[in-house]
């Protein structure tokens, strides 16, 4: 068979059954399989969407996603989704169209070195200069991305390469087994260090759910009494409604996580790397507090100056191991600090004002979050105002871009979680500037008849950037204007084929949420919001300047 069509059979013994891509001469080959093939292919509009697409599916579902691309520009336009999941650590197989081998380094039509450009933003590179080479390339590579701390892997597939033919019985290789170390000597350490503890924390990251460890860090809080913070990666580790859920620290975090960072004595990050967004200059911890780092990457141990105990492996087996050495102890005084530290950042906010307060669109998209529904977000101020307020119970359950903050990701992002858990209703949580940038997937989404609501938080400008400038530039606004030339979004969804409602007072939001999830359709909300509502509490850049609070912040 060619290499195309082996290709494509090696994906399929992956368990593979969607393709996000886009055409192009060097990977017309494999559209051409694709059309005898099970997997389904989803022509997305714009390349980068194809990996923010992926992306989604991967994190919806813990296993990788796929996407494709031409040679060339298809294969540049990948780059920013492609680092978008390699910083979150995301699992992807993004192959790429390339000129013919023999054309290589010699400036051919569309030809780019995207194994160079790639080399940085992934786990793992091959190009597949033979065709012989195909099966170890996807079978390794699908281990390398599934496995360990997972991440993208990048395959480049010159054209010739899937013209040439291979003999079916080679697509079965014996492939060593990967060398993933493990390090749990510190285990014992770390148990004494909880037990002795008298203000333990947990701060939980993005490498609990990608293990599947949340029951075990359930029980290892409940086992210690200790409160649990969760990183934006995190969210979703432990129910935000658990007695023991402080919710989420960092730049917009709640008053309560920020509060027990800075009170701890003994902190415990589980999958987490100490990034500046969730640890910084105004939620240090304590010069006395002790740090158990337990981490599946080695890079990412070692880096907090307070650490105490490294524990190498996933959070599952850590966690597992941890909990045959502790016993159940509550630390009264710490117990009832915390008990009523979450109890002052109640952050739900009832509000009836025009423009719509932010905090309402929440509380009305609170009452309707059960567990069958996935929340995806763009980049900005609507970002956090979702991980603020949003009362996620489920791991898998908010898909958002942490490490890269890449606007635009969220929409894309939910038509992936979509076609990944079609039973799920699925929301983007937008920002009118987000939006924009990827507004063309409505076709993807029409054609593919993939029913996503868009909650668009539309208040006419970047607001984030905004809130910046408001608050440390002297209200100098500077390229954040968007109100002037904005579409009517709802006109323009139903250009696409899609449908829409403006609302514009609060008592419409619920009636508006129920409409759009009804409708089957691909769906934007056009939500009037209030562009002056700054999303706070708001840790400022200069460490001598205090902490912004806001009505919900106590």
């Amino acid at each position: 068979m060619k290499g195309s069509k082996a290709l494509l059979k090696l994906l399929e013994g992956q368990g593979v059954d969607t393709m996000f891509g886009y055409p192009g001469g060097p990977v017309i080959p494999i559209f051409n399989e694709l059309l005898d093939s099970p997997i389904r292919q989803i022509l997305v509009r714009h390349e980068q969407c194809a990996a923010h697409m992926a992306d989604g599916y991967a994190r919806a579902l813990g296993k990788p996603g796929v996407c494709l691309a031409t040679s060339g520009p298809g294969a540049t336009n990948l780059v920013t989704g492609v680092a978008t999941a390699y910083a979150d650590s995301s699992p992807l197989i993004v192959l790429t169209g390339q000129v013919s081998s023999a054309d290589l380094g010699m400036g051919a039509f569309q030809e780019a070195d995207s194994f160079s450009l790639m080399m940085p933003i992934t786990k793992h590179n091959y190009r597949v200069l033979d065709v012989h080479d195909l099966p170890e390339a996807i079978l390794q590579g699908w281990n390398i991305c599934s496995t360990g701390r997972q991440g993208p892997v990048h395959i480049d597939l010159p054209v010739d390469t899937m013209n040439a033919e291979i003999e079916e019985s080679r697509l079965k290789v014996e492939l060593p087994p990967l060398d993933h170390r493990q390090n749990l000597s510190d285990i014992g350490k770390a148990a004494k260090l909880m037990m002795s503890a008298e203000r333990p924390l947990i701060i939980a990251g993005g490498g609990v759910i990608s293990a599947n460890g949340s029951a075990e860090l359930i029980k290892l809080a409940e086992t210690l009494w200790a409160p649990v913070v969760v990183t934006l990666m995190g969210i979703g580790s432990i129910p935000d409604e658990h007695p023991l859920c402080l919710g989420f620290p960092g730049m917009h975090g709640r008053m309560s996580a920020l509060k027990a960072m800075t009170d701890a004595d003994l902190v415990i990050a589980v999958g987490t790397r100490f990034s500046d967004r969730t640890h910084g200059r105004h939620n240090k911890f304590p010069m006395d507090c002790k740090v158990i780092h337990i981490d599946i990457d080695q890079v990412e141990l070692g880096k907090h100056p307070q650490t105490a105990a490294s524990i190498l492996a996933d959070a599952k087996t850590a966690l597992a191991s941890i909990l045959t050495l502790i016993h159940s102890s509550r630390r009264e005084a710490w117990s009832k600090k915390m008990e009523n530290l979450k109890k002052t950042c109640a952050c739900e906010k009832d509000l009836d004002q025009i423009p719509i307060a932010p905090q309402k669109v929440m509380f009305e998209l609170n009452r309707i979050l059960d567990d069958d529904t996935i929340i995806t977000t763009e980049v900005g101020q609507n970002q956090m105002w979702a991980a603020h307020h949003l009362k996620i119970r489920h791991p898998r359950q908010f898909i958002s871009s942490g490490g890269f903050g890449t606007m635009g990701f969220g929409f894309p992002a939910a038509i992936g979680a979509k076609v990944a858990l079609p039973e799920k209703k699925v929301i983007d949580v937008a920002g009118d500037g987000s939006l924009l940038m990827v507004i063309q997937e409505l076709a993807t989404a029409v054609a593919e008849d993939i029913p996503v609501v868009i909650c668009l938080m539309n208040n006419g400008w970047l607001g984030m950037v905004k809130q910046w400038q408001k608050l440390f530039w002297n209200q100098r606004y500077s390229g954040t204007t968007l109100y002037k030339s904005n579409p009517d979004f709802v006109k323009l969804a139903q250009s696409f084929g899609a449908d829409g409602m403006h609302v514009d007072r609060p008592s419409e939001l619920r009636e508006a949420f129920q409409v759009a999830l009804a409708s089957g359709k691909p769906f934007i909300l056009d939500i009037k919001t209030d562009p002056e509502e700054d999303i706070l509490p708001m840790l400022p850049p200069q460490p001598n300047l205090d902490i912004i609070k806001g009505r919900c912040c106590f």
